[in-house]
């Protein structure tokens, strides 16, 4: 199996997961309170509000209806059809259903980037493609925030979705190697001992040249 026919498999069998779970994946993820991560990218934007916001991974359209209740104009993308259509239903926004690895985006469009628990479904070997297209879709100084579940630097296949699973290290070298400038990171849930918090939150800013 050649590189290409590998990575439409991983994209295929990834989305086919969520599409088949998307119910159930709403319901279970509805009362996520993930406003720790929407007001880290929202106070290091410094441009003017109302900001134009991507949602990187939309999912069912939770944050992106977030996003548009503050006032701002989000849109979102998600590779899965049924989210895309879900997002669309819930949040009223436009929302664009994009392979994250054959991305279409506008150039310099978006204030914020919110990738919250998506970015890591990116095998290694287009990560830094995937992050460039990200770089140049933001505004100068625009911001991206991301959450992942972080680990030894493996990926691979769990429970039917495919993950690369990051050290601050490694994502640190990802992201400055890509163009951006570390604004932030943290571990989440707050509150509880590293052991117990598997996610990996950071804020990032698009260097300007």
């Amino acid at each position: 199996m050649s590189a290409n026919q590998n990575l439409y498999r991983i994209t295929a069998q990834t989305l086919a997961h969520y599409n088949q779970r998307a119910d159930d994946f709403r319901e279970g993820t509805r009362n996520h309170d993930v406003s720790q991560n929407v007001d880290a990218l929202l106070r290091h934007i410094t441009s003017e509000p109302p900001f134009t916001i991507l949602d990187f991974g939309c999912g069912p359209g939770r944050d992106l209806k977030t996003f548009a209740e503050l006032g701002h104009l989000a849109i979102g993308l998600d590779g899965s059809e049924r989210f895309a259509q879900m997002a669309r239903t819930d949040s009223g926004c436009e929302v664009w259903q994009q392979d994250f690895l054959k991305l279409d985006l506008p150039n310099e469009h978006f204030d914020g980037l919110f990738a919250n628990a998506s970015l890591f479904h990116v095998p290694r070997q287009s990560l830094r493609r995937v992050l460039r297209q990200l770089h140049a879709t933001l505004k100068a100084g625009g911001v991206l925030f991301s959450s992942n579940p972080h680990g030894d630097n493996m990926e691979g296949w769990n429970g039917g979705r495919y993950g690369a699973y990051h050290d601050l290290d490694m994502w640190r070298y990802r992201m400055t190697q890509a163009g951006f400038v570390e604004l932030e990171h943290y571990y989440r849930p707050p509150g509880l001992p590293r052991e117990q918090q598997p996610w990996l939150a950071s804020v990032w800013r698009k260097a300007v040249a």
